[in-house]
């Protein structure tokens, strides 16, 4: 082997080094745009507009939380309303209770 062969080995050993690791810097890179990682940064540098985000998600939360429950709600009184018209043994009693129960309540009497 001539001094020349291996100075051309080097060589083309170094270029196949810088190409990988290209490669895997242009991985690094797209991996980190997926992550959105540049937004979060972002975020962290201007904490006002992280506190507006965080202010506005929290009220959307509370918004549907309150929708939701109001949903839920008026769907179990009205199957409340369609089993006690159908005056069940078992669960007209249990409605029954329930009612003296909070009656008592409101007139002061503890049960």
């Amino acid at each position: 082997m001539s001094a020349g062969e291996g100075s051309k080995q080097d060589r083309q050993g170094f270029e196949n080094t810088l190409n990988e690791m290209n490669n895997r810097i242009d991985k690094i890179a797209r991996n980190m745009e997926r992550t959105q990682i540049a937004d979060y940064v972002d975020l962290m540098n201007h904490p006002r507009k992280l506190i507006f985000r965080n202010l506005l998600a929290g009220t959307a939360r509370g918004i549907g939380y309150g929708i939701g429950f109001t949903f839920f709600a008026a769907v179990s009184v009205v199957l409340l309303q369609k089993l006690g018209a159908l005056n069940l043994p078992i669960i007209g009693d249990f409605i029954a209770d329930i009612v003296r129960i909070v009656q008592a309540q409101l007139d002061g009497r503890v049960f």
